[in-house]
């Protein structure tokens, strides 16, 4: 079936030839450019375009009165410059393009301008101004005058002339990826969805569809259209002006302006829905979804109210930051909800999705495990898979000529020089400045390396205004070219734009070291095409180059400790880190190359594609076998047969808060109809073969009160932590309340290790206790819980709990402990080694070792009536020891009959005893009662050494997703109907039909009646 693949880029774009007139375009907006120093004999008439290796000597000042366009004209960039095969579209792409302006490739191919409104000013007191100026400008454009003039300038004409082109915007990571995956055969079928990366409004409908249907005919690739101006609210001002900078650790001052609040925003919403829309209306049923980054964080969740069965991934190739950076955002929950509207969420690294449940939990106050988030009516599950590069591609690229070319000319230019390499863009996040300060720092504490050492800085510029960074930046390189070159040597080589693909390879194949110095970046890719291409198979190549890089890259993670790992903000462990990296002997370089470049060639771009379509493929199916829509109602018919066929002995698990009775505290709450539930748990009890358990998150002493007339019933109580064990009831009047009473409890946590962290979790909810008026803290032996349900401001008292439980789970990780907030407005704080299913399991293993002790007793007993047996049986007919030896009776040492050992020698294997049971019977209807179905459906596919028990039920009260076996979900008006025969089973059924009943109806009245009708 089709994987859609979606992104805001589509790998291709369209080159138009011949409209509009090169006339028309407007020149090229003035670059900028730092003074750079190369030396050459060349002028600059004599040169080629501008290049890297390649540049004029700075003249002397112009002539005033002479033609200087030509010196003054800025270089252009080229498809043939910028790809490796710029003819064929579907070519290796840039894992890193550093191109992401969406209006117009930035100069190389032809494409129409923006005609987007200008965005509202940051600065709200100009927005009225703003907003009245943008109504006379329409007005202005709506006048019959300005329509005719603007049709008969041919404003949007478009030639026919116009060809498809590998885009230069975009993740080229995924790209490449994706095609790797699919020339594996791992993934098939793959059809693209995006933008065309240029501005379309001023194109005809028609030519729209004629570039539509030629995208998806011949590319697999459906365009996104948008109007302008939603495209430049999203993108533009949005994405990069709010999301960016905050998943990045960049608060920006922004957010805080009208005109954020009334415009990004809006335009974010629509063309997520305008994406939503294109992939639901080409959608068919068994497709896979995967949506990329942050530019489509709203897309899962819009996709999912239109698809409630879709199978949609979601994987966000930046970094996620810690919750209290992005609860900055005003949008927070939006977006969380956005992408919760997934199946499977992954992430570049653990750290990434660590913080996306954190945040989940604190501000959408959900449960959220290691496996991913608990939602009201479904469970999403989040991982993290680190993307990888193509390596076969990138190896077919470097056997280009023009690879080599480059390599040559870069190994004369620099012959003799430790070349020290870098491309980044010039932004805030990438920390270009803090990496040549780390520079210059090197050079003045180790002035013999400056003659010998030349750092090339490739540092492109980025549509958003960083005055203030490009202005520091220049200062410090023109401080280092003055203080430390010469007329023979220039140790800072500041290239302010973009080099062609040739020469990124040719770069990276002849480097000594890469230094990455990112202050926050999801994978930077770079790292490991240097490392690809430092394997010295090029004789003209180096090999085995260390690299430096920023620990707060997602490449780090990967890596391990075998790069140089930095922090950019430390530039004396920088400065010594370049130290290390050019002194390093060759053994300690191969060593460290050899376990780059196997993490390299593991963590690949195909690799990363098809695990997380299979995890996807997996997750998907699971969701669907708890969905409550593909569970069955439990079938009583079959129930009743099951129990009848029982032969060897019944166990029964129960939960009892939800199941048997409404919550509530053990003052104010009965079990619903007492002495209906006390007579059917009794009725089940009377059969011997019965064994009966009920489990809560009661303390022992409320269950032993509320169960006091149940004579011979197990209790789990406190989730686990304790256990009371079933045992047959005695006979005789007042037995019974002695012989509860007299039963032990099995404690399986360690009550003063309780105490211990108690104490400090105790002081952390006083102090949000103080700050939620209304709220209150219950202590039980092996639990803490804070209860808001009663708070005067709700939406404050939410707020606060999901910050207590952040808390809780931040201070008290090593001490075995976690808060999970709960659908009754509650954060419970409990141990994590001890829950329901540890006790099921402790129930069964002793149930297991009894029948165990009971069969080698047996068998102990079947030996010694078979030894009596036959030696009477000699004496009586004559016969000699040595007649019975050869008969088999005995040993050859008389110790006994070979048929009364078991096969391994006298101890049967666990794995080798018959379950002691062949009915269980689970139920339960919240969270906490998952893992005990999630053990009983183990029991029933044999999974484990705990053998297999032939009929195994488990049941759900309640339409939450669930992995029980069956549900019981009846709502207001649904009855069951029930065999009214001998089976004491009918009863227990009764109940607990009518206290799903009650829950449903009433909430928290108990009936005084059970609505039952007879079985027909």
């Amino acid at each position: 079936m089709p994987t859609f693949v979606a992104g805001f880029f589509l790998p291709y774009t369209v080159d138009f030839h011949d409209e509009p007139d090169e006339a028309q375009q407007p020149p090229p907006p003035p670059r900028p450019a730092l003074p750079i120093r190369l030396s050459s004999h060349k002028s600059f008439h004599e040169l080629p375009q501008p290049s890297l290796f390649s540049g004029p000597t700075p003249p002397g000042t112009p002539d005033p009165n002479a033609d200087h366009e030509e010196f003054f004209a800025q270089w252009r960039p080229t498809a043939a410059k910028h790809f490796l095969k710029h003819t064929d579209a579907r070519t290796l792409i840039r894992t890193d393009s550093h191109i992401d302006e969406w209006s117009g490739s930035a100069g190389i191919f032809n494409q129409p301008r923006p005609r987007a409104d200008p965005a509202p000013p940051n600065d709200i007191l100009e927005y009225a101004k703003a907003q009245e100026r943008l109504k006379q400008q329409r007005e202005r454009k709506s006048s019959p005058r300005n329509r005719s003039s603007r049709a008969s300038s041919g404003e949007r004409l478009v030639g026919d002339n116009w060809t498809v082109e590998p885009a230069v915007q975009g993740n080229g990571g995924l790209t490449n990826a994706v095609r790797a995956a699919q020339a594996a055969q791992t993934v098939e079928d793959v059809l693209w969805v995006g933008t065309l990366g240029f501005p379309t409004d001023t194109l005809l409908d028609g030519k729209k569809d004629e570039i539509s249907e030629k995208l998806e005919n011949e590319y697999d690739a459906l365009t996104v259209y948008a109007s302008d101006t939603d495209l430049d609210g999203h993108y533009a001002h949005y994405c990069k002006t709010i999301l960016w900078p905050v998943f990045h650790y960049q608060i920006p001052d922004h957010p805080k302006s009208k005109a954020y609040e009334d415009h990004s925003w809006v335009y974010y919403v629509n063309v997520n829905q305008a994406f939503a829309d294109k992939i639901c209306s080409s959608y068919k049923r068994g497709d896979t979804i995967w949506i990329h980054d942050y530019h489509l964080l709203l897309v899962p969740g819009m996709i999912r109210k239109k698809l409630p069965d879709a199978q949609i991934g979601f994987f966000l190739h930046s970094a996620f930051p810690s919750s209290e950076v992005f609860r900055c955002l005003s949008t927070r929950k939006q977006l969380l909800e956005g992408m919760l509207g997934a199946n499977l969420i992954a992430f570049q690294t653990f750290e990434y999705a660590h913080h996306f449940l954190q945040t989940c939990s604190r501000l959408l106050i959900v449960e959220a495990t290691a496996d991913g988030v608990q939602l009201e009516d479904h469970f999403v599950n989040v991982t993290s898979l680190a993307m990888g590069i193509d390596p076969q591609a990138l190896a077919a690229a470097r056997e280009e000529q023009d690879v080599r070319d480059w390599i040559k000319v870069i190994r004369e230019r620099y012959a003799g020089k430790r070349l020290i390499v870098a491309r980044d863009k010039l932004d805030n996040v990438r920390g270009v400045r803090q990496k040549l300060l780390a520079f210059e720092l090197f050079l003045n504490k180790h002035p013999e390396w400056r003659d010998q050492v030349v750092l090339l800085q490739v540092a492109t510029s980025t549509n958003e205004k960083q005055n203030e960074l490009v202005a520091t930046v220049s200062d410090i390189v023109t401080r280092i070219d003055s203080v430390h070159s010469t007329l023979a040597h220039q140790p800072l080589v500041f290239l302010k734009q973009d080099i062609g693909f040739s020469q990124y390879l040719a770069l990276l194949s002849v480097a000594d070291v890469l230094m990455i110095t990112s202050l926050r970046e999801g994978m930077n890719l770079t790292a490991h095409e240097y490392v690809f291409c430092q394997d010295g198979k090029d004789a003209e190549s180096k090999k085995h180059g260390p690299l430096i890089l920023s620990e707060f890259t997602g490449s780090a993670a990967v890596f391990g400790s075998n790069q140089l790992s930095v922090n950019p903000w430390d530039y004396q462990k920088c400065a010594e880190a370049i130290r290390l990296a050019l002194e390093m002997k060759e053994d300690e370089r191969a060593r460290r190359h050899e376990r780059l470049h196997h993490a390299v060639m593991t963590q690949t771009g195909e690799y990363w594609m098809s695990a997380l379509a299979k995890q996807l493929a997996k997750v998907h199916e699971e969701h669907y076998q708890r969905d409550t829509m593909t569970i069955p109602r439990l079938s009583v018919t079959q129930l009743v047969q099951k129990y009848k066929a029982a032969t060897k002995g019944r166990l029964f698990i129960l939960d009892y808060e939800g199941t048997l009775a409404i919550h509530g505290s053990v003052s104010s709450q009965i079990i619903t109809s007492p002495q209906r539930v006390i007579d059917a748990l009794n009725e089940l009890l009377e059969d011997s073969k019965n064994i009966v358990y009920i489990m809560s998150s009661r303390t022992p002493e409320e269950l032993e009160h509320l169960f006091q007339q149940c004579p011979g019933l197990g209790i789990i109580a406190e989730n686990g932590c304790f256990i009371r064990e079933h045992t047959v009831p005695s006979a005789g009047p007042g037995s019974a309340t002695v012989e509860a009473d007299a039963t032990p409890w099995l404690e399986f946590a360690d009550l003063e290790a309780m105490q211990r962290w108690k104490e400090p979790v105790r002081q952390i909810l006083q102090y949000y206790q103080e700050r939620v008026e209304g709220s209150r803290i219950q202590e039980r032996h092996c639990s803490l819980i804070f209860h808001y349900g009663d708070a005067t401001d709700r939406e404050a008292a939410s707020r606060q709990a999901g910050d207590c439980a952040n808390h809780i789970n931040d201070a008290c990780e090593s001490q075995r402990v976690h808060a999970v907030p709960t659908g009754d407005r509650a954060v419970v704080i409990e141990p994590l080694d001890w829950s329901k299913g540890t006790a099921a399991a402790e129930v069964y293993m002793k149930l297991r070792h009894q029948a165990m002790q009971a069969q080698q007793t047996e068998a102990r007993v079947q030996g010694h009536h078979s030894r009596h047996g036959s030696a009477k049986s000699l004496k009586e007919s004559g016969m000699n020891g040595s007649a019975q030896a050869g008969a088999g009776g005995t040993d050859k040492t008389g110790g006994g009959t070979s048929e009364a050992k078991p096969p391994n020698g006298g101890v049967q294997l666990a794995s080798q005893t018959p379950a002691p049971i062949d009915f269980l019977m689970v139920a339960g209807d919240d969270r906490e009662d998952e893992i005990v179905f999630r053990w009983a459906n183990k029991l029933a596919d044999g999974q484990g050494l705990a053998g297999k028990v032939r009929d195994v039920t488990s049941v759900s009260v309640g339409k939450r997703n669930t992995e029980a076996m069956a549900t019981l979900t009846q709502g207001t008006t649904g009855k069951f109907s029930f065999c009214y025969d001998s089976l004491q089973l009918s009863s227990w059924l009764t109940v607990l039909d009518r206290s799903c009943y009650c829950l449903a109806a009433f909430g928290s009245q108990p009936l005084d009646y059970a609505p039952v009708l007879p079985f027909a």
